[in-house]
């Protein structure tokens, strides 16, 4: 009976530990969710008092980190995207002697407050630059301007579906390009298959002269050799009409109407 009690509360022990755990396991996820939950409230709030302004013109020669230094001046910057230029663009100018680096065609940037970005766009668009002399874009203008009730998600998700077109548009043409490299193989191999069938028939040919050759027998018709002819699959021309007759005016009406004699 003793050694059964001992059991007893051994299991009933490690029963109310195991609940214990669970509980805690619990109790912390909880506090987990709930911090989560005032965090992501916090970044909405803080959202809504963010501004963005775009960019229609990045100048030759700057990135993200010169273009902070520039505007960070007038206020807080959280974040900043620009967009490469198109690679056709940048090919075209490597071939006639342009800049060599990366370029940007447009710009977003993103301020902790939309005043600052209104104040900004207001003050800096159509304006110079500026900064040290020998800097490349020293005489570029500004062209920025305050996009209103625009937030850095929708930009997130332009982008996002812009790069799934891409993505798409690419998976297209390399199924149409994996198409045709399989039809020109096809072809291939039927063009060696009909070269093949072709030695074979002209070694045949000379085998059965060289036996009648030497059997002394009669002469070996002569075989034409099979010409495969492909048909291709073609339009009708258009009929040509230009032959047909037109309607001319008899001689009497024309000798009626000029006073001549009518032949």
């Amino acid at each position: 009976m003793a050694e059964e009690d001992e059991t007893l509360n051994e299991n009933g022990l490690s029963t109310d530990a195991s609940e214990l755990n669970t509980n805690v396991e619990d109790d912390e996820e909880k506090i987990a969710k709930e911090k989560r939950k005032k965090r992501l409230l916090k970044e909405k709030e803080a959202s809504g008092k963010r501004g963005v302004c775009y960019l229609s013109r990045v100048p030759p020669h700057m990135d993200h980190v010169k273009l902070r230094h520039i505007l960070s001046q007038y206020g807080e910057i959280l974040r900043i995207y620009l967009a490469p230029e198109d690679p056709t663009a940048k090919v075209h100018r490597k071939r006639i002697g342009g800049n060599r680096g990366h370029e940007y065609s447009e710009g977003w940037v993103e301020f902790a407050k939309k005043s600052v970005a209104k104040r900004v766009a207001n003050m800096l668009n159509g304006e110079q630059i500026g900064g040290k002399r020998r800097s490349s874009f020293y005489y570029d203008l500004w062209n920025i301007k305050y996009l209103r009730k625009f937030k850095w998600d929708n930009l997130t998700e332009e982008i996002a579906y812009k790069n799934a077109v891409r993505e798409q548009k690419l998976g297209l043409e390399i199924s149409a390009a994996k198409r045709e490299r399989d039809f020109y193989l096809s072809k291939v191999d039927q063009s060696r298959a009909l070269a093949s069938i072709r030695e074979r028939e002209k070694k045949k040919k000379k085998v059965a002269e060289q036996d009648s050759d030497c059997k002394g027998g009669g002469e070996v018709e002569n075989q034409e050799e099979v010409k495969v002819v492909r048909r291709f699959p073609q339009t009708r021309p258009i009929a040509d009409n230009t032959n047909r007759k037109e309607p001319r005016l008899s001689k009497e009406v024309l000798a009626g109407v000029f006073g001549g004699p009518s032949v």
